[in-house]
């Protein structure tokens, strides 16, 4: 498979290793100093792009990609749910192929699914409030973080007693605390850390008076999501339309 990539940072450079070690070639490299590129042969050539962005790029990274005829696999958060009707509409009837999702790792999908039957079963003791906070790298531009806000909607669509999330509070690498602890009780709180080189960890509590259930995933590093936008990238070089991970991994 011939695979461009649009981000050449820390995930760019995992994800070619990741690519070449299963036999792939990387034919184009996309960054901030070569835009141009889009309009190249290696990269309308491509059988799949990947791309790992920013929020603020991320949209016209995909339009330039749909221009060209190349499909994409895109793992940037902070700007699908702006731009995720219209994703949705360039997609139908295979007229152009996204991937995307909030995070491309097998164990955060895993921990997803158990996330959201636990919710299922918590609906019922309305005693327990619940919580998510994140900690993620001082590179990271969005808070709270892509998958924590995935997370907390499959959370909040299992519990009648909350109707929507909220952002909590942010402390930043510099010590700032900015935000709000409080929120109103039908909404879920989610706190955000920015600090080092933290992969990602994500956890959710309920509280009650009595006790706590926590669960919590933590990244020991990049591997893992870059192996999964490699295997989202197999997957969306035979598929088409607007693809998510539950279409490759079918729970």
């Amino acid at each position: 498979m011939r695979i461009a990539l649009i981000g050449y940072g820390r995930m760019g450079h995992e994800i070619e290793r990741i690519a070449l070690s299963r036999g792939h070639s990387v034919v184009c490299r996309i960054d901030i100093d070569n835009q141009q590129d889009f309009e190249s042969e290696a990269f309308r050539n491509a059988d799949v792009a990947i791309e790992f962005t920013a929020p603020m790029q991320a949209h016209g990274n995909v339009l330039k990609a749909f221009a060209a005829g190349v499909k994409v696999v895109s793992g940037s958060t902070g700007w699908m749910d702006e731009h995720r009707s219209e994703m949705q509409a360039l997609c139908a009837d295979g007229r152009n192929t996204l991937f995307w999702s909030s995070n491309f790792s097998l164990g955060v999908a895993l921990f997803a699914m158990t996330s959201r039957y636990l919710a299922k079963l918590m609906n019922a003791y309305p005693m327990y409030d619940v919580s998510m906070s994140e900690t993620h790298h001082v590179h990271k531009l969005d808070a709270p973080s892509g998958t924590a806000i995935t997370l907390a909607q499959d959370i909040v669509s299992e519990l009648d007693r909350k109707t929507g999330w909220t952002r909590g509070t942010l402390l930043s690498a510099d010590g700032t605390l900015s935000g709000q602890s409080v929120c109103p009780a039908d909404m879920l709180r989610i706190d955000s850390v920015r600090e080092g080189e933290v992969p990602g960890i994500h956890t959710i509590t309920y509280s009650s008076d009595a006790d706590e259930i926590t669960v919590s995933h933590s990244a020991k590093n990049r591997t893992g999501l870059a192996l999964g936008a490699v295997l989202a990238a197999e997957y969306t070089a035979t598929h088409s339309g607007f693809l998510t991970m539950n279409d490759l991994l079918q729970f």
